[in-house]
């Protein structure tokens, strides 16, 4: 998922005719999808869809709409906003259905071979998982819109959007498979369910890097120096590419809407809101920005390539839980810094300098002292947007502890190789052997085998502090890298007789040897 402070772009407006065409097999036979979606009623943010079937060869068909969009840790109850569902057959008799579940309609299709599902859907939710349409725009999450033949995941997808003459753009990370018709292709349901898609006027871009295309979508560009900003784009992903070794897309889409909290990251795009315009206040603000967008963009490797071996295949239908989202969300924070340095778009000592604020952020919360980092990934569920007066006091975000964990990772495995491996080499690993090799995320057993096998020694400390609330020896650590932190208490009142703010201060040490000078120099730069 994204940062706390981030939600996805998502502002798609469709007074479209969306048509895609997948194949499915039952009993090995295949089933033709034509899925057609037209936006008439779009000042009203309604969707009206036609799902045309050929070929069944069952006398039921289950048809499944998504309760949660992946890297979105809530479950969304889409199905409230299906109105008026009817199926006919193809001589446009009434077919009789029933609701299974909340999010499943079965179809008595018996012995007709063609079927045409007909529903519509309310879009008005402007929310990094959800469709919105109005009259000035579309966003779409395909996974909020089209039902999927229960368990028919693995087939190809078409989607044709015929938008209106006064729309002329469209961003997305689909490839396009016939410019003419506006017809878009994903390989399997899930790459079309994580596959946003944005209509309207927006701002596009189109520009190559290291022999991959790209596309930027800018809904509000004002205040947007396109040469420059394209050329920051370049940079964080070259640096990406410098650590990383690989480039697991052939084009991508960056998709930047109005004013909105939030960004979602996708396996061909991100979608991320903006603060309305590109006018940047401070250098600060310019930082955060990029960060963010760096942010996204490295979620790509951490999450969607490597993963936890919960998130994928998705049940779309409940909860997929995990103890692991410190790592996935976490660590993208710390490498979202570590890019940015690399591609010189800021200082170590502004890395530095987000560490720390991460750091007193839950160290000077009491849920410090009650949640785990692993319990923290695990309840996400019930905690995503928890705003219970009693949260700071009783949980804490692995987007603030989780970059620590992965900082004093890094320089542990420095340390014990004497810098000769890092946390880059540990990422490479589960990259090459669990997504490209084995095509499946990894176990927590097997993460915790691969980066003590990287360290060379004991990881146990780490993985205590991950799976308890025990306190952190931040000296013994940062000592590594040259550096040291500030433990010296706030001038505040302690929240209990228990608790003492603290200021938590990343620094360099007044003197350092060789190695950790070297080491932090690899890491920060200076």
């Amino acid at each position: 998922m994204t940062k706390a402070l981030k939600l996805c772009y998502c502002v798609l407006l469709l007074n479209t005719f969306f048509i895609s065409k997948a194949t499915n097999k039952v009993d090995n036979q295949e089933i033709k999808m034509d899925f057609s979606v037209s936006f008439e009623d779009a000042q009203s943010h309604y969707v009206e869809v036609v799902l045309n079937f050929e070929n069944l060869h069952s006398k039921t068909t289950n048809l499944i709409l998504p309760v949660w969009t992946p890297g979105y840790y809530l479950i969304l109850n889409t199905p409230r906003y299906i109105v008026d569902f009817e199926v006919t057959d193809g001589k446009n008799q009434k077919i009789k259905w029933k609701k299974s579940t909340k999010n499943s309609w079965t179809i008595e299709n018996g012995t007709a071979s063609k079927i045409s599902v007909k529903y519509r859907v309310f879009a008005n939710k402007k929310s990094v998982a959800e469709s919105y349409v109005d009259a000035e725009k579309a966003f779409i999450m395909p996974n909020t819109i089209f039902m999927h033949v229960e368990n028919k995941i693995d087939n190809p997808v078409t989607v044709t959007l015929n938008k209106p003459s006064k729309w002329s753009k469209i961003s997305t990370g689909l490839k396009c498979v016939d410019e003419a018709k506006n017809s878009f292709y994903a390989k399997n349901i899930d790459v079309f369910y994580d596959s946003p898609i944005y209509i309207g006027n927006q701002k596009t871009i189109e520009f190559e890097n290291e022999g991959k295309k790209y596309s930027l979508g800018v809904a509000t560009p004002q205040g947007l120096e396109e040469e420059k900003f394209v050329a920051d784009l370049k940079k964080i992903m070259s640096a990406t590419t410098s650590i990383m070794k690989k480039i697991p897309y052939e084009n991508y889409s960056y998709i930047m809407m109005e004013a909105g909290g939030g960004g979602l990251e996708h396996w061909n795009s991100q979608a991320i809101f903006t603060k309305g315009s590109f006018d940047s206040k401070s250098r600060r603000d310019y930082l955060d920005f990029m960060n963010f967008v760096t942010h996204e963009y490295f979620h790509l490797y951490n999450v969607k390539a490597i993963r936890p071996i919960e998130l994928g295949p998705f049940d779309y239908n409940k909860e997929n839980y995990t103890t692991m989202l410190w790592f996935s969300e976490g660590f993208t924070v710390y490498y979202e810094y570590l890019i940015m340095v690399k591609a010189g778009l800021m200082e170590g000592k502004d890395a530095l300098e987000y560490l720390s604020g991460s750091i007193k952020k839950y160290e000077n919360e009491e849920g410090c002292r009650h949640m785990s980092l692993a319990q923290s990934s695990f309840d996400i569920w019930s905690n995503f947007f928890n705003n219970e007066s009693n949260a700071k006091q009783t949980t804490i975000s692995y987007y603030d502890k989780g970059p620590t964990i992965g900082l004093l990772l890094d320089l542990e495995i420095r340390n014990n190789t004497a810098n000769k491996k890092s946390l880059d080499d540990l990422m490479r690993f589960l990259y090459n052997e669990y997504f490209e090799k084995k095509q499946r995320g990894f176990t927590e057993d097997e993460f915790w085998s691969a980066a003590t096998e990287i360290s060379g020694k004991s990881l146990q400390e780490l993985k205590t502090y991950v799976n308890t609330t025990q306190e952190i020896d931040y000296q013994k650590y940062l000592k590594y890298g040259g550096l040291q932190i500030d433990l010296t208490p706030l001038k505040t009142e302690a929240k209990s007789d228990k608790f003492t703010e603290k200021n938590y201060t990343i620094s360099e040490l007044p003197k350092a040897s060789k190695l950790q000078l070297e080491i932090r120099k690899s890491i920060f730069n200076f």
